[in-house]
């Protein structure tokens, strides 16, 4: 049944390449604090970095929930499941970092996403996520489902916005400087965009 890798290669890193759709979660240090579960998509924001980091772009949305728990204390779990093909569950459990537009490493780890034009959907920064356990489960439970495309509306949205228009719909979003708990969030206003 399931099975632990010391690394993200081969078969495994052509498996989770393959998906069209992942998803994150995170959670506060507070016991009582929301844990937060996200969907990721679109074609080309995913990147295998090397054996044990994986990293995704992070777009324009209503909140930043994940950021904020990453900035608080790092901790993460992506998933994705097989929805076509041989039933399949894998998670990457590790440390997660946001790089923000101003960090000097950010125009290098965006050319690990060739395949996706990030200024059409408000990029705010690259999740980094460093693995420290990555495991298999059997996925027996898990539908079929076929998968069409990605929807195109993310980037009919965000296309038409510079950084002085996102940094003003971010500021008028409640849990995006800040969390559902109040955590920090994204920082604003946002630096200027390097791409």
């Amino acid at each position: 049944m399931g099975k632990t890798y010391e690394r993200i290669d081969g078969r495994l890193r052509a498996f989770i390449e393959a998906q069209p759709l992942f998803f994150t979660a995170t959670a506060p240090l507070s016991g009582d604090g929301t844990v937060n579960l996200s969907p990721k998509g679109l074609t080309g924001s995913f990147a295998v970095l090397d054996d044990l980091t994986v990293a995704y772009l992070d777009f324009a949305g209503s909140n930043a929930e994940t950021i904020a728990h990453l900035r608080e204390n790092g901790r993460i779990t992506l998933m994705w499941c097989a929805f076509q093909g041989p039933p399949n569950i894998v998670r990457v459990h590790g440390r997660g970092e946001p790089v923000f537009r101003d960090d000097p490493r950010f125009p290098e780890l965006l050319t690990h996403f060739p395949g996706i034009d990030p200024t059409a959907h408000g990029l705010r920064a690259v999740v980094v996520v460093s693995a420290e356990l990555v495991r298999d489960t059997c996925g027996y439970a898990v539908p079929f489902m076929a998968y069409e495309s990605d929807r195109d509306l993310h980037g009919k949205r965000f296309a038409r916005e510079d950084d002085a228009s996102l940094n003003a719909y971010f500021t008028k979003k409640e849990h995006v400087a800040s969390s559902i708990d109040g955590l920090p969030g994204l920082p604003l206003p946002l630096p200027p965009s390097s791409v």
